[in-house]
């Protein structure tokens, strides 16, 4: 939100007054806290979906930190066995293990709040005005996945393949690339590019269709 508009009303921030002020003695530029490419005229910015890299087994305490000072986090999971004395165990473990995702719009302000967070090691991305975005189709698949409690398994990244869409059940609309592994099944596998990350659903191969 700025540019040259004298003879416009002032454009009102999204933000708390103290993060983005107009100076008093300019009428033909404005400064904000956003990155430069929110800054425009009118226009209200929307949250993007960034990533949290945090160190070893610090998710969920990244997590539960900012989630008490109110920002939106989604940290996907998956149940998976693990052997413990001998004995085999239902457990529940990050999807993307050193990783979280949050939904934000961001100002320098708040980069410093994050930042402030124990076991978080640094935002993807070379500063706070330029981090690195995840495209919200991806996020929308992931958190699909997440809460449909559909059985789902981590699978090595793919970015090529036969691209599908799901069209019926509690995962109707996800797509992903299509490994066949029966004559009647398959799996969805869905990644998120920017970590080169995926995950897998089984699926039957009559409920997809190409993209």
């Amino acid at each position: 939100m700025n540019s040259a508009f004298s003879s416009l009303p002032a454009a009102r921030c999204p933000l708390p007054a103290d993060n983005c002020q107009l100076p008093a003695s300019s009428s033909n530029s404005a400064s904000c806290q956003l990155p430069a490419a929110s800054c425009h005229l009118g226009e209200i910015p929307s949250p993007k979906w960034y990533v949290l890299w945090t160190r070893s087994q610090c998710e969920q305490m990244v997590y539960d930190q900012l989630s008490d000072r109110n920002f939106r986090l989604f940290l996907p999971t998956l149940d998976v066995w693990v052997r413990r004395h001998g004995t085999r165990h239902r457990a529940t473990v990050p999807m993307f293990p050193g990783y979280l995702f949050l939904n934000h719009v961001m100002d320098k302000t708040s980069y410093i709040e994050v930042a402030k967070a124990r076991g978080l090691v640094r935002m993807l991305g070379e500063r706070w005005d330029a981090l690195a975005e995840v495209p919200a189709g991806e996020i929308a698949a992931i958190q699909r996945i997440h809460h449909s409690g559909v059985p789902a398994v981590s699978h090595p990244y793919l970015r090529a393949g036969e691209r599908v869409r799901i069209t019926q059940g509690l995962l109707e609309g996800v797509e992903g690339i299509l490994i066949r592994t029966k004559l009647e099944k398959g799996l969805v596998v869905v990644s998120v590019h920017l970590l080169q990350r995926s995950v897998a659903v089984e699926v039957d191969c009559a409920i997809v269709a190409p993209v």
